[in-house]
Formats: C-alpha cells, sequence, structure tokens
C-alpha cells in the first residue's frame, strides 16, 4: 500500500491550506469501475497524499460522481461541472488527480480549469508532482500532458477503429445478428432451428411482396393474432426468445434489414454529431443510404430472400413513403381504396413536391408545399376527373401493340447499355489493378538504400491501392444498383390481351386495382396549369420518355376561357355570315372550341354571347327595322300609312302594291318595299278611301 509523510511542499503556501483540498476519481467505463478496482484503490489514496501535505481529514473533498463516464468531454460529467464550480469561487486551494487523463482528456475542458485556477490560485497536483498554474514552466508542463492526453485518446480511438474496419473488410466482425439467425461457436452463421420463427420471418416477407406495404402487413398479423419472435439482446430476459404484438416498426426493421437476403452490411446507422445529445454517446445515429454503407459484401450468411428481392422492396419502401421530406425524393405511397386514381403519382410542375388528393363530390389534387414551407398560398389546385380521363386514355393508347414494341425497344436499349457500363467497370477495374500491381513491382525492385526514389515509389505505390479500393467501391456500387426492367415475352402477350380487354372491364376494377394497373407504365404524372381551362398534363413512363396531354377542367365564367377573345370574333363572323345559332354551335366545336363547363360550344351559349354583344340574327334585325337598305319592312310601310303591318301584308299578297316595288331580303326573306312617295301617297289615299267606306 502506497503511504504518503507529512512533508511540506514549497509550492503550498497558507492561503492553500486554508481553502479545501479536492481529489477528483473517475473511471472511463462501467467495466472497469467493477473489474480495475485497483485503479480506484491508488485514486482514492490521494486523500492520504492531501493530509501528508498539510490538509485536515475535513478540509478533503473527494469528487466521484462521474465514475463510468469518458472525460472526452464534459457534457453530463456532474462531478467536473461541480469542480470547476469550486475552482470558480475560490473554494479550493489545491486539486488532486491520479493523472491528468482522470480530469480532462478534451483541451478546451482542460486549459479551461488550468485558466480558472491561475486565476484564483490553485494549485494542481498528481502522481508526479504540485504544479503552480501562475508559474510558466508549471503551465506548460501541464498544457503538455493535457495535449499528450488527448492525443492518446485519438489513438486509442483509432487503433480500434482500425482493428473493427479490418474485421469489417474481411466481414469477420461479429455484429448483432437478426431473429432468425444465430451464431454457433465456431462462428458460423446459419439459420434458427426452430421452425415456427423461420416461418413466421417467411410469412412476413410473403405478405409484404403481396400486399406491398408494411402497414397492410400489420393489421394483417393482428387479424390472425401472429406474434412476432425476438431474441433479447439485453435486459431481464437476455438471451432468450421472446415473441411479441407485431409493430409497424419491427415489421419495417425486418423488411429493410439486408443480414435476411444474405448479405454483410456495416455503417448502415452512423453518427451525426450535429444531432447527438450532449452525455448521450449512443444517440445522433442515423440511417444512411445504401451507397454511403462502410461496407457491404453479399452471400455471408444463409438468405431468406435474393438481393434482387430485397433490393425491390427497399424500393418499395421508398415509393410507400408518405412524410412531406419523402415526397420530394419521389415517392408514389401505397395505392389505397379511394377513388383519386393518380394518388402518389400526380406531381406539382411549379415546386416538384407530390400532390395530396381531397374529396369534395369528386377527388381533386393539391399542392400544399408553399403552404408549409413559408406560409404561402397554394402552389396548384387541379379537378381530378379531367385529369384522370386524359391519362387514362392515353394509358390504353400505350397498350396498343405498337407502343408495347416501343417500350420493350427502350428497355431493350436500357439493357444494352447496361451492358456497356458494365463492361467499362470491369475494364476500369482491370486497368486499376494493373497499375496497383506495376507499382507494387517498381517499389519492390529499387534498392532500399535509395531512399529518395523508394520514398516517391512507394507513395505512388499508395496511391494506386487507394485508386484501387476506391474504383472496387465504386464497382460494388454500380452492381448494387437496380438492373433495368425487361419486356418479356409472356409479359408482351398478357399486355396485349390487356389492350383489348381492359377498357371494357375497367370501370368495373376496384381503384386500388386501377392505381397498381397505372403504375405498371406510368412513373409519374406532371401538372402545369397553362390557363384556366387547360392543364398540361406530361406523362413519365417507367421507360424516362415523357407524353404531354391537356386537359379541360371546368371552370365557372365563360370568360376566363383561355381563347374568349378569339370565339368572339368568330361567333361576330359567322353571324355574319348569316349562320344561326346551331350553325355556329357546330362550327366552333368543329374548330376545337368549348364552353366553360364542356367539351363542346352548346347552342345556348352561342346565343348567351351574341344577345350581350347586340348580334341578331338577320330575321330578327329585318323584322324589327323601319327599314333597310333604302327600303321600307313592312312596319315601317304601315308606320307611314298609320296602319297595321297585316294590312300592308294583305296588300302585297293581293298585288294591291304592284310587284315592281317589292322585293325579298335575301338572309331574312323579308318584304322589302321601294321608299317611293309616290307610291306611298297612293297607297295613303286607298287607304284613307277604304276606311271611310
Amino acid at each position: 500500500m502506497t503511504s504518503f509523510e507529512h512533508i511540506p511542499h514549497p509550492k503550498i503556501k497558507d492561503s492553500h491550506l486554508n481553502r479545501a483540498a479536492v481529489v477528483y476519481v473517475r473511471q472511463s467505463s462501467p467495466r472497469q469501475v467493477e473489474q480495475n478496482l485497483e485503479s480506484q484503490h491508488l485514486q482514492y489514496q490521494l486523500a492520504q497524499r492531501a493530509e501528508g501535505l498539510g490538509w485536515r481529514t475535513r478540509q478533503i473533498a473527494i469528487i466521484d460522481d462521474d465514475q463510468g463516464l469518458s472525460a472526452k468531454d464534459s457534457a453530463g460529467r456532474t462531478g467536473y461541472q461541480e469542480l470547476v464550480a469550486q475552482v470558480s469561487l475560490g473554494q479550493v486551494g489545491i486539486i488532486f488527480g491520479w493523472q491528468v487523463s482522470r480530469i480532462a482528456r478534451n483541451n478546451a475542458d482542460w486549459y479551461h480549469l488550468l485558466d480558472l485556477a491561475a486565476l484564483v490560485d490553485t494549485l494542481i497536483a498528481d502522481v508526479d508532482g504540485v504544479y503552480n498554474l501562475r508559474n510558466y514552466n508549471d503551465r506548460l508542463l501541464l498544457g503538455l500532458k493535457g495535449t499528450m492526453s488527448e492525443a492518446e485518446l485519438h489513438w486509442l480511438r483509432q487503433r480500434l477503429d482500425e482493428g473493427r474496419l479490418s474485421k469489417v473488410r474481411r466481414s469477420e466482425y461479429r455484429q448483432h445478428l437478426p431473429t432468425g439467425l444465430i451464431r454457433l461457436e465456431d462462428g458460423q452463421v446459419v439459420k434458427d432451428p426452430d421452425d415456427q420463427v423461420r416461418h413466421v420471418i417467411d410469412l412476413i416477407f410473403h405478405k409484404f411482396e403481396e400486399l406491398g406495404s408494411c402497414g397492410k402487413v400489420l393489421r394483417y398479423c393482428r387479424q390472425e393474432q401472429i406474434l412476432l419472435p425476438r431474441h433479447q439482446r439485453a435486459g431481464l430476459f437476455k438471451g432468450q426468445l421472446l415473441w411479441k404484438p407485431p409493430t409497424d416498426s419491427a415489421i419495417y426493421e425486418t423488411i429493410r434489414n439486408p443480414a435476411y437476403a444474405g448479405a454483410f452490411a456495416y455503417g448502415r446507422k452512423q453518427v451525426d454529431y450535429t444531432r447527438q445529445t450532449p452525455g448521450k454517446p449512443a444517440t445522433g445515429r442515423l440511417h444512411r443510404p445504401m451507397d454511403e454503407w462502410l461496407h457491404l459484401q453479399q452471400d455471408v450468411y444463409p438468405a431468406y430472400i435474393t438481393w434482387e428481392q430485397y433490393l425491390a422492396n427497399r424500393e418499395q419502401l421508398r415509393q410507400n413513403a408518405t412524410r412531406f421530406q419523402r415526397r420530394q425524393n419521389g415517392a408514389q405511397g401505397a395505392p389505397r381504396e379511394g377513388a383519386a386514381l393518380l394518388q402518389g403519382l400526380i406531381v406539382c410542375g411549379y415546386c416538384g413536391c407530390t400532390m395530396s388528393v381531397g374529396y369534395k363530390r369528386t377527388p381533386h389534387y393539391a399542392c400544399h408545399a408553399l403552404v408549409k414551407r413559408a406560409g404561402q398560398s397554394s402552389c396548384l389546385w387541379v379537378p381530378g376527373l379531367p385529369i384522370e380521363a386524359v391519362v387514362i386514355q392515353a394509358f390504353f393508347e400505350a397498350l396498343r401493340p405498337a407502343q408495347i414494341d416501343t417500350l420493350a425497344a427502350v428497355l431493350a436499349d436500357q439493357q444494352a447499355e447496361r451492358q456497356r457500363l458494365t463492361q467499362h467497370w470491369k475494364e476500369r477495374l482491370k486497368r486499376a489493378q494493373y497499375d496497383a500491381q506495376l507499382a507494387e513491382r517498381q517499389y519492390t525492385a529499387v534498392d532500399p538504400d535509395n531512399r529518395l526514389v523508394a520514398a516517391e515509389l512507394e507513395r505512388r505505390w499508395e496511391t494506386a491501392l487507394h485508386h484501387l479500393q476506391d474504383t472496387q467501391t465504386a464497382y460494388d456500387q454500380f452492381q448494387h444498383t437496380p438492373f433495368p426492367a425487361t419486356l418479356s415475352a409472356e409479359l408482351r402477350a398478357q399486355l396485349a390481351h390487356l389492350s383489348e380487354t381492359l377498357p371494357q372491364v375497367w370501370e368495373s376494377l376496384p381503384y386500388a386495382q386501377r392505381k397498381d394497373v397505372l403504375r405498371c407504365l406510368i412513373a409519374r404524372v406532371i401538372c402545369t396549369k397553362q390557363a384556366a381551362d387547360c392543364v398540361e398534363v406530361r406523362i413519365v413512363w417507367i421507360s424516362g420518355h415523357c407524353s404531354t396531354v391537356y386537359a379541360q377542367p371546368a371552370i365557372s365564367r365563360l370568360q376566363d376561357l383561355a381563347d374568349y377573345d378569339l370565339m368572339l370574333q368568330r361567333i361576330e363572323a359567322l353571324w355574319r355570315d348569316g349562320m344561326n345559332d346551331k350553325q355556329i354551335a357546330a362550327q366552333l366545336t368543329a374548330e376545337g372550341f368549348h364552353s366553360a363547363r364542356s367539351p363542346h360550344v352548346p347552342a345556348g351559349t352561342v346565343q348567351k354571347i351574341r344577345l350581350k354583344q347586340g348580334w341578331y340574327l338577320a330575321l330578327e334585325r329585318s323584322r324589327n327595322a323601319l327599314e333597310l337598305d333604302g327600303y321600307l319592312t313592312v312596319r315601317g310601310l304601315a308606320k307611314e300609312l298609320d296602319v297595321d303591318p297585316s294590312t300592308v301584308y294583305r296588300l302585297i299578297y293581293r298585288e294591291k302594291i304592284d310587284p315592281r316595288y317589292v322585293r325579298r331580303e335575301p338572309q331574312s326573306n323579308v318584304y322589302l318595299i321601294q321608299h317611293d312617295p309616290d307610291l306611298i301617297e297612293c297607297l295613303r289615299n286607298r287607304s284613307s278611301a277604304n276606311l271611310h267606306t
């Protein structure tokens, strides 16, 4: 046992002895606290050293609140924070620590404590001596010790990480296995020998492939009262197999775990230090995309599903995402039972976000991205029925044999492009391997004593090896990308059959099934409102090609038509040509015009516009007029004679008016009488004589 004698120290003054002596005790992990008892004993003995240097027992305080905590930062270390608080208040004369690394392994925390100690004249003591922070040499020595302590922590972490990553690269790292896989004593991984465990896991994958979403699988499991197995890795039932009620998160983690596809994956979750909670090192771990995983190797574990099926499941999960952040990445969402057939497919042409579905008598689509982002008004609102009508029509046309041949040709081109890229990556990898081997041979052939040349060749060899590793990683990522789809003869025959029968049975299909059928060929539907009555609909097919069609949604006002002014001009021109309302409406419909709420132009719409503009038909205009082109109408002559118009008609029918003075208006076919004063005077006298008689 180490003992400390009472020996006066020249650096210890009465001002130090009048204050408290603090012994700081800390070990880095709970395992050290349980097993490294000698280290604890040595640290607690520092209280005897304080007595030997002149402090009374009642003045000595031991702070051991940070047992089992790392000193890499001060967050969560209440003991260290209490120590700093007492020093800043001038209550501490000396701080005892077995080593600098016991107090802090972070220069920011260490130098902060040194500055406070120098300010209030607090000494620091370790196993090597006593240090006065107002002495430059002592401060320099403690600063160097703190720097070495921080570097030592970095070296320890680096060695541990490199050792672990070395095992990871060989796929020998023993990571936690999911339920359904067990590791034998010799390190071999096999499927769980429990038949029920294997069957339930197989059932989960089978139902997900059938139903298409974790929510539906969860409802199925709860409906059938299926429990999920779970091997407890910690807690009260550690090492036991428990059967638990299904949850959405459990099913989700099962579907997306690559170990069930036989793959060894490391680095699926990585630490984002900006999201890590101080004092909680297990926080801040986020899922990373597959191309950012640190290591991935297939065919390491016995597989429940194939790798292709695993990739398809991941894509399905991505498509099922419904949160706003994932909608921006193009997620479609699982097809549901609602009447909106473009749910998950329709995208706003202004901001690129997936549009939400609403129901108000009929389905409609709206984009609320700007509302959520900036509190602005919605980007776009379109009714559902006209948009769906043009999309369905385009889908039926795409099922025609000629379009199927075009799709097959496009997919064949994609397959050929994939083969060319594969050949490119193989050649690139071979070249990188050759460069690395050549650099190795050059380094081996040089004289080791010629360090000027050997150092440069060694650097080139290392560069070639890094390039080879980067090329191999990029090639592996390329191999993990989904292969382009193919159009087999069987699928072509099915599509050809669908092109004949699908339009007849379309309305009888359930809404969810219609959505699944549309998604077989359609990847996205992008909508942009060109005018109040015109929506541009761009259909993105699974081949990557686009088709543009236009929908005509109903509007409330006729004046909001995009071609309303042109329609007015055409109605006026046709009216002047002598056409009636029905003829004008038929001509406008043939020319592509439409009304506010129908795809054609009704005669009533033409009449409404014509009367509002004061454009009367030739018959009505001629009947109401008193004089046309220098001729008197029947109404005009009746006014001149001060008789009823029927009297004028009788004079004309009985030829009491010489037929030379009478003609017919060509458009309205009404009678026109020459405006001759002698004729009018003669007719007036005759009318007067007839009246006296």
